[in-house]
């Protein structure tokens, strides 16, 4: 199971928020490709970042520092936020970036998925947000009548590498993940599910690795890290010595 670092840009800065409100914001670096480079050296295999800005704005705010991150570390990187045509995502995928991340454009426009996926197999990522088992969109600014699963089950038809699945009611509150809707979202599809949200501790790690067999293959840790609540050598080492 992959231990996933993410970084999030805000004005060009690495930030976390609490439950994806913009402006509730703690900047933890001045330097995301300094922190991209630290969770390389320890270990990651994979880092999440996510262009906040772009999320809201609909396309890339903090473009180029993605691509300096994609060019600067030799993990794969996967980036989210802004991704709503083509051409923003051949873009990335040119410029060094390993899979784009669709969320909005995923739930609204059918043709722009299809051709991604056609065009770029097992580089695109589903990024499903939701509140209460409901989908959220845009930012996390709307929530919508149609639940996540459902929508999960809809993207089976095209070629997604991954979906990641966001608990927003946890994500950044230090609270713990929930596993029940974890589990049960996981189950419902075949898929491969990226968790995330809310993950605060070792053992909420332990706790995922436990419900791994029903279709999880990692998880995004963000604030923990960044407060020391959670040692990403730690968290490696529990997830290896556990397969």
């Amino acid at each position: 199971m992959l231990i996933i670092p993410a970084i999030d840009l805000k004005n060009g800065k690495c930030v976390r928020l609490s439950q994806g409100r913009m402006e509730e914001e703690t900047v933890f670096s001045n330097s995301p490709l300094m922190v991209a480079k630290k969770w390389e050296e320890l270990g990651a295999k994979l880092l999440h970042v996510v262009d906040l800005d772009g999320a809201i704005a609909g396309e890339p705010r903090n473009g180029n520092i993605v691509i300096e991150i994609a060019k600067s570390v030799s993990i794969p990187i996967e980036i989210g936020g802004g991704i709503r045509d083509f051409k923003t995502a051949e873009k990335y995928f040119k410029q060094g970036v390993a899979r784009a991340i669709l969320g909005t454009a995923a739930f609204s426009d059918e043709n722009f998925i299809k051709k991604l996926t056609e065009c770029y197999p097992g580089k695109v990522v589903a990024g499903i947000d939701a509140k209460d088992g409901m989908v959220a969109i845009k930012g996390w600014v709307e929530v919508t009548q149609m639940k996540a699963t459902d929508l999960a089950k809809k993207l089976k038809s095209y070629n997604i590498a991954s979906i990641i699945y966001t608990d927003i009611s946890k994500d950044g509150m230090m609270i713990g993940p929930n596993i029940d809707a974890i589990r049960e979202f996981a189950s419902s599809i075949d898929i491969p599910v990226i968790a995330s949200g809310g993950i605060s501790s070792l053992e909420d790690l332990r706790r995922i690795k436990e419900i791994a067999h029903s279709g999880i293959e990692g998880v995004i840790i963000g604030k923990a890290l960044y407060t020391g609540a959670i040692d990403l050598r730690e968290a490696l080492r529990v997830v290896e010595s556990e397969k």
